[in-house]
């Protein structure tokens, strides 16, 4: 029997899968990549009774590969928070889908393993820019204000790592990130110990950031903004991470990162990533969005 691990290479599928393997540890696959390499589960072809465990990839993504997997006789373990279309009902599936804007991959784990390694949970949901939910989790714990601010960081370091067209556009394989996080039920721990990683994501995502923040504007109002990155490494790198911030910073308005991207086809166009306005009572509307569009959603 094999066991593969099918995740995203964001903090949120890391610090859930991180979760998931302190509690339950074996030799495993891991299957993973960059942030918008989320039709992941065709890369494997399972036999029956081998044991998958899908963490924050959008099921809808996938969904004739997770239809070919369970009708092998494997067993999927699929916890995520995006749109999911329609869910299959079979027995070798045991799906945890919460697409609620207050809820993520990690802490859905943290639900699902009755609280275990919470401080992970909170390095993932603020790695997904779920400040209140991860800020409340923190106080639970009794959690002190610099501890709070090392998780908060180490987690938007680790999503900032994923974001890029291909995997050499990134600072660490996310597959690398999982192995040093993974020793420590702690990541304040992990932090103290894995100095490289964490001082080689600060230093360029400080670097990156200040580039965007230069960016062209091409939209702004009192309800949008819409700005363009240019076509390079460190671009594809900071998109994610400075959509999350223009979100943070100007909560009022919706916000769209254009960043410059090649199809499979050789053909150019960009690739958007989209925060809706905190101030919205309904911010689902970015999937409803977002799943108008072919790959879009995820």
């Amino acid at each position: 029997m094999t066991h593969y691990d099918v995740i995203n290479g964001d903090a949120d599928g890391i610090c859930a899968l991180v979760q998931y393997r302190l509690a339950n540890p074996c030799l495993h696959t891991l299957i993973t990549g960059v942030k918008r390499d989320i039709a992941l589960l065709h890369r494997i072809n399972p036999e029956s009774g081998d044991k998958i465990t899908v963490l924050d990839i959008s099921m809808r993504n996938n969904a004739s590969a997770l239809t070919q997997i369970i009708n092998t006789g494997a067993h999927v373990l699929y916890i995520d928070h995006h749109n999911s279309g329609s869910i299959p009902t079979h027995e070798n599936l045991h799906a945890l889908i919460d697409m609620r804007p207050t809820m993520c991959t990690a802490l859905l784990m943290n639900k699902y393993l009755n609280h275990a390694y919470p401080h992970w949970a909170i390095v993932g949901a603020f790695g997904d820019n779920l400040i209140k939910p991860a800020t409340k989790l923190a106080k639970d714990l009794a959690l002190n204000s610099p501890e709070i601010t090392l998780l908060t960081e180490f987690g938007q370091l680790i999503n900032y790592n994923a974001y890029g067209r291909t995997l050499e556009d990134l600072h660490f394989n996310p597959a690398k990130v999982f192995a040093l996080c993974l020793p420590y039920k702690n990541p304040l721990d992990c932090i103290a110990n894995e100095r490289g990683l964490y001082t080689c994501l600060k230093e360029g995502f400080a670097n990156d950031m200040v580039l965007a923040k230069n960016s062209d504007v091409l939209f702004s109002n009192s309800t949008g903004a819409i700005t363009c990155l240019q076509d390079a490494p460190w671009a594809r790198r900071i998109s994610g991470s400075y959509s999350n911030h223009q979100a943070s910073t100007h909560k009022e308005r919706a916000h769209a990162i254009l960043t410059h991207a090649i199809s499979t086809e050789g053909q150019k166009g960009f690739v958007v990533s989209v925060r809706t306005s905190h101030n919205k009572q309904d911010t689902q509307d970015a999937h409803a969005l977002c799943a108008r569009f072919e790959g879009g959603g995820g």
